[in-house]
């Protein structure tokens, strides 16, 4: 018996000595985002979403456990998979007042991934900073991205949906007030238009000096007065669309339907007097941007302590701020706050040569079933025409650094959980990784370092410790409980009676370790591919 726990021994001196090294020598460095309980972007579509969650709110607790990241969701939602019950705070981002939530939800199968391997509750992305690397326009290094057309930023995500939203950003007096929101740009030919509405945008395209066919143009869905007040809205061909469009959004702080007699002051900041200016300011899809310029944002801290300077802005300044854009006094930088000229964006596309766009082509050729390559090949060009700043954002790094005991506990913890969720049912074992997922991980973990590398080595060390103690035939386990059967019978176990215990369990590692290294293959071959 002492032998046979020298093993797992081993495996577990190992472990703590390998989490005690990585303690001592400081912890590892990892993003931001690997450790907020904040939210980046949410899907639509989600029934989260639908109960109010949004883009910046905190969680807490999930299914009663205590929240360390997305990941949690993400082994909850493989191993918890019908629902999730998610606490948190939703969380103004103009004040920075929070209200407990408390919802339980189903998970689905998340759309970004092939046939439905992975479950969600809508949350796509973790909250990260988004701090510039390099100057670019009016953006200086280390600047931090924290306000794009009227919504708050937290992840590159939903910096991307802002980016390509069919949107243009008005400053709207009504009665007394003046505010800002996203109206629908859309093209003209997807308008129902009567003689007199169509005759009104033939005299603004007339009076913009636009050319081409009014067809081909971008407006926004409502009839202006000369003096720029709406009279009322546009009418859609498709139902669907004019439903998309005027949809009212909780917690959508960016989108307010303009009513009858709104005024619209500006359009992306710039003010406007005549609908022909209206018309010609939306032709181009610009975005407007505010910026933090706040040193603290290169130093190396806490997890905690980086979640509390996440939301560490001056709140009223960037009311301020906001508020003033398209006014006869805009406020373009106060304290730490700048608030940029208009962005336009451009194609990812046109960031690449020719010659890299037809490299990358010629590479789906490799894929042999048609319908694949057309799919990967569709998909690629729409990527092509998706709508960027330019810019090369980073997280922040934060410092992790948990004593070797509680990582110890943690990750036995883990085993423990994913074991018997796999007995219970509830875990495929398809999520497993043999050998070969072992090495790949590692090796992917060299990339970040060698604290990640040993951290992950020490990980595999622990859970195969933990393994090989369990009770089963032809384990450590399983030998050590036929010799504790001894003790207390005086007796030897007959050396065909352990033949007909072991080789069955021996049989079935076997094909345990063939079927955990075809999915192992299986997953490196769809990552290449």
């Amino acid at each position: 018996m002492q032998v046979l726990f020298a093993g797992p021994f081993a495996n577990f001196a190992f472990a703590l000595a390998a989490f005690t090294a990585i303690w001592v020598t400081g912890g590892r460095e990892k993003p931001f985002a690997e450790t907020t309980g904040r939210i980046g972007v949410m899907d639509a579509q989600s029934a989260l979403y639908q109960k109010g969650i949004r883009a910046g709110d905190e969680i807490t607790e999930y299914n009663g456990r205590s929240f360390g990241g997305l990941r949690d969701l993400q082994v909850a939602s493989l191993m918890d998979k019908r629902e999730l019950r998610v606490q948190g705070y939703k969380v103004d981002p103009l004040t920075g007042e929070k209200t407990p939530f408390d919802e339980t939800v189903p998970t689905y199968p998340d759309s970004r991934f092939q046939k439905g391997q992975v479950l969600t509750v809508g949350i796509q992305a973790p909250a990260s900073y988004l701090i510039v690397q390099h100057p670019a326009g009016g953006f200086q290094a280390k600047d931090r991205l924290l306000w794009a057309d009227g919504e708050m930023v937290y992840s590159a995500g939903q910096l991307s949906q802002i980016v390509n939203a069919p949107t243009t950003l008005l400053t709207v007096r009504r009665g007394e007030d003046v505010f800002l929101t996203r109206a629908p740009r859309v093209p003209v030919s997807e308008l129902k238009l009567g003689a007199p509405e169509r005759g009104e945008l033939d005299d603004w395209q007339h009076d913009a000096h636009l050319k081409g066919k009014l067809s081909e143009l971008a407006v926004v869905p409502y009839m202006l007065s000369p003096d720029c007040k709406v009279e009322g809205r546009l009418g859609f061909i498709d139902s669907q669309d004019q439903q998309r469009a005027f949809q009212p959004c909780e917690r959508c702080t960016g989108f307010v339907p303009l009513e009858e007699g709104d005024r619209v002051l500006a359009v992306n900041g710039r003010a406007v007097k005549t609908p022909a200016e209206v018309l010609s300011e939306v032709q181009q899809r610009k975005v407007l941007v505010i910026v933090q310029r706040n040193n603290e944002f290169s130093a190396l801290v806490s997890p905690k302590q980086a979640d509390a300077q996440f939301g560490a802005y001056d709140h009223p300044t960037l009311d301020g701020i906001i508020t003033s854009i398209g006014t006869d006094a805009p406020i373009v930088a106060a304290g730490d706050l700048h608030l940029l000229e208009p962005i336009q964006p451009k194609a990812l596309g046109e960031f690449a040569s020719a010659e890299q766009v037809a490299a990358s082509r010629k590479a789906f050729d490799t894929i042999k079933d048609p319908k694949e390559r057309a799919l990967a090949l569709s998909e690629f060009e729409a990527g092509q025409k998706r709508q960027v700043l330019g810019l090369q954002l980073a997280d922040r790094p934060v410092r992790v650094n948990p004593n070797p005991f509680t990582q110890f506990g943690s990750v036995l913890a883990d085993s423990g959980r994913t074991l018997a969720a796999l007995f219970s049912g509830t875990l495929s074992p398809k999520y497993m990784s043999g050998p070969i997922g072992m090495v790949h991980a590692v090796q992917q973990s060299w990339n970040d370092g060698a604290k990640d590398a040993l951290y992950w080595m020490a990980v595999i060390s622990l859970s195969l410790g933990f393994l090989n103690l369990l009770p089963i035939p032809a384990l450590d386990g399983g030998y050590i409980l036929f010799s504790i059967w001894e003790i207390i019978t005086k007796k030897r176990i007959q050396g065909k009676t352990m033949e007909r215990l072991i080789v069955p369990f021996f049989g079935l590692m076997v094909i345990l370790f063939l079927f955990t290294t075809y999915q192992d293959l299986a997953r490196l071959f769809s990552w290449f591919f």
